[in-house]
């Protein structure tokens, strides 16, 4: 099968001057053509040659081979086995064959399930159970975590190698323990000869993907997500980075195992016909340099990049880059003068898996403060409604609501959860667990969690998962585990922990103990020991009151202790 990836060498000469930012003009794309074959499609005519995904290291795929390869990957799938709306699990790292396997199950009208790299032990196996999914496309160098979890599988029954090294032909055999339950195939498997269209198509109402977040409380769940609603995730993240065909959109390590990697990034580039300049992992040193050569006009940014950006020594030619427009999520205090710095606008929005892009702040509009994400779009309602959903007054602080003024915009359900479901969408409104106020002019402003599952690097981490494996420790008695903001304008997760009666815990041994069964941003950066948590008069944690005191004099601190974790 022939390689559509080739080298590329870019220029650029020329770029220096930035342009004003025009008008951006949404795509307004009827229900019916919101889907990703569609779309891809539509595309490929459009642009054909022009490169859809370059990456760092030199190899790239024009929007027309895309639309062929990932055709080849829906027809091979299907006769494969496959079927449709089957949940698939990808875990994959990011490379433009992960693309390819979006697009082409998209097109198969199978669901693809994707697995943050980090996740092992009783994290990945959960979500494998929960997803129901009979098979997993794997990079060979995960298959360990695997097995380490086989015994305990519960509907896995096929593993699909692949090897990002093109000259590695990793063997077509699998652990013992996995051996005995699962089959094996390789990647290249799932690819026909044949080019066109597959038929018949999946439709806008169909699942396209189960992402797996944090919700509003408890472990984490899946949400279902149709081809409507990730076209509307990424068609609001477009207006948000105002994108045009001219753009050169830089991941910045954004991985495409997220929706802002694999959506915000990837999907909106499609929508608008920009490229797309993917960088494997984020690292300071490669920012900049990334930007000059592959003439980057567009970031998404997370607080905690943007933060590191900011403390690098400033240079003579900060300004000098092609970089024009900068989404950064949350807004750091300092914005009016990182953009003075590096000579670009920032624009920023509010939005979640399950509710997308609903208020979007604009690159020409004031920010009064960094916690302002904007205005409503018209998309959708917002309101501020308090514990009895009555709506709070302006200026007072509650519980962000949404809904969609038109359907297939919003998640479909968390699945396999309708109970939880039914919750969120009390009262025919979608209860994000964020809480926030609107001002006078209409302005939304997000202030903090209600709960207590956080954000860390835009990783979302449920508080409940974290404690499930603290307290496999055998010397932890209980433990409370919540976000504190850290110096950074970013969420760190901070636990207390009441030992054992008579048992001397140290943090090193718990850090080393969570090390080999998390996800390393998951692991407590914070860590304080009480004799007692504090409780209501029912038994229930109040981590207000600690979340209130947060980091104290008696608090241990990981990255001050100079403890690197696992990845």
């Amino acid at each position: 099968m022939p390689d559509p990836t080739r080298r590329n060498v870019l220029s650029i000469e020329g770029l220096q001057s930035k342009p004003m930012i025009k008008a951006f003009i949404p795509s307004n794309l009827p229900l019916e053509e919101r889907t990703v074959g569609q779309i891809l499609a539509r595309q490929a005519d459009r642009f054909a040659d022009k490169n859809f995904i370059e990456t760092t290291s030199g190899d790239c795929i024009s929007y027309r081979d895309m639309h062929m390869r990932s055709n080849q990957f829906a027809q091979g799938t299907a006769a494969f086995g496959i079927e449709y709306q089957e949940p698939v699990l990808v875990m994959l790292p990011d490379t433009i064959d992960y693309v390819t396997v979006w697009c082409g199950l998209a097109k198969r009208g199978a669901i693809e399930v994707p697995i943050n790299l980090a996740y092992r032990k009783s994290i990945l196996e959960r979500l494998c159970n929960d997803s129901t999914a009979k098979k997993i496309i794997i990079d060979h160098q995960y298959v360990d975590r695997l097995e380490e979890i086989a015994d305990d599988l519960e509907h896995l029954d096929c593993v699909i190698l692949y090897a990002e090294d093109r000259n590695l032909d990793p063997p077509c055999t699998l652990p013992p323990r996995l051996t005995q339950t699962c089959r094996v195939a390789r990647f290249n498997d799932l690819f026909s000869d044949t080019k066109t269209n597959f038929e018949p198509a999946p439709q806008y109402s169909d699942l396209v993907g189960i992402m797996y977040t944090s919700g509003t409380t408890g472990a984490s769940k899946g949400v279902s997500t149709t081809h409507s609603h990730s076209f509307c995730y990424a068609d609001g993240a477009a207006e948000i980075f105002d994108l045009s065909e001219e753009d050169r959109f830089y991941t910045a390590g954004l991985p495409l195992f997220h929706l802002a990697g694999q959506w915000a990034v990837c999907y909106a580039s499609m929508i608008y016909g920009a490229t797309v300049v993917l960088r494997k992992g984020y690292r300071n040193d490669y920012f900049w340099s990334d930007v000059a050569e592959h003439n980057c006009t567009v970031v998404f940014l997370l607080g905690a990049i943007a933060n590191f950006l900011w403390q690098q020594p400033r240079l003579p030619e900060d300004s000098k880059t092609p970089l024009k427009k900068v989404g950064m999520f949350p807004v750091m205090k300092e914005h009016e003068e990182f953009c003075n710095r590096f000579g670009v606008e920032i624009s920023t929005g509010y939005g979640s898996t399950e509710s997308p892009c609903p208020v979007i702040h604009h690159f020409d509009e004031p920010l009064p403060n960094n916690q302002c994400v904007g205005f409503p779009t018209g998309r959708y309602d917002v309101k501020i409604l308090d514990e009895n959903d009555q709506a709070c007054a302006t200026g007072m602080v509650g519980e962000i609501c949404t809904r969609p003024r038109a359907p297939w915009e919003i998640m479909l359900n968390y699945w396999r959860q309708p109970e939880y479901t039914a919750q969120v969408f009390r009262n025919l409104w979608y209860h994000t667990g964020d809480a926030g106020y609107q001002d006078d002019q209409g302005r939304l402003y997000f202030v903090d969690r209600l709960t207590d599952s956080m954000r860390r690097r835009g990783e979302n981490i449920s508080s409940m998962e974290v404690e499930d494996e603290i307290n496999q420790h055998p010397d932890v008695l209980e433990c409370a585990v919540f976000p504190v903001w850290a110096e950074n304008s970013e969420q760190e997760v901070m636990v207390v922990i009441t030992p054992q009666p008579g048992v001397t815990l140290e943090p090193e041994e718990l850090i080393q103990f969570l090390d080999q069964r998390m996800a390393y941003f998951m692991i407590p950066r914070y860590i304080e020991f009480a004799d007692a948590i504090p409780k209501t008069p029912t038994g229930k944690m109040e981590k207000y009151k600690l979340r209130t005191v947060g980091i104290s004099s008696n608090t241990w601190d990981r990255v001050a202790a100079g403890i690197k974790l696992s990845r």
